[in-house]
């Protein structure tokens, strides 16, 4: 993301096995990330609040200032990280989606469906989400309001 030191720029990724082939193709498009892959690690099958839970848990402890998460459709993973109270997950199929959930809804996690995203796609989605920084502002009163929730 769009943020100073190097824990920020270090960007955890993990999937189910419906997200397996585009984690891995986003792993090899983007060399220029700094990646802490928390899984899956193949395509058995496995189940993604596993794995959800892993990168929340990893951006909790600072061991990653935000998280890239991959599963067949990109809905059920975006569901399981939102349980976190520390994490805002956005479900994004384009990359204006990408663009505008850093900037207005400071997102800190990005979802993506494996099966319904293509790997262009998905790596423009993953190049915008971490190029562009939130815009503070007016958005910042509603970002505080979702803590109440």
């Amino acid at each position: 993301m769009a943020d100073k030191d190097e824990t920020t720029r270090l960007v955890a990724i993990a999937c189910d096995h419906g997200g397996f082939a585009l984690k891995e193709a986003l792993k090899s498009a983007l060399s220029g990330v700094t990646w802490l892959d928390l899984g899956t690690d193949s395509a058995a099958s496995v189940d993604y609040p596993d794995f959800a839970h892993k990168l929340a848990d990893a951006i909790k402890d600072g061991k990653a200032g935000c998280g890239i998460l991959i599963c067949g459709s990109g809905i059920g993973i975006s569901i399981a990280a939102n349980r976190h109270a520390h994490i805002r997950c956005a479900l994004v199929h384009d990359v204006t989606g990408a663009r505008l959930c850093r900037q207005h809804n400071d997102a800190n996690v990005l979802a993506l469906g494996g099966r319904t995203t293509g790997d262009v796609v998905a790596k423009e989605c993953v190049e915008a989400f971490l190029s562009t920084a939130f815009e503070g502002g007016r958005h910042q009163k509603r970002i505080d309001k979702l803590g109440s929730c």
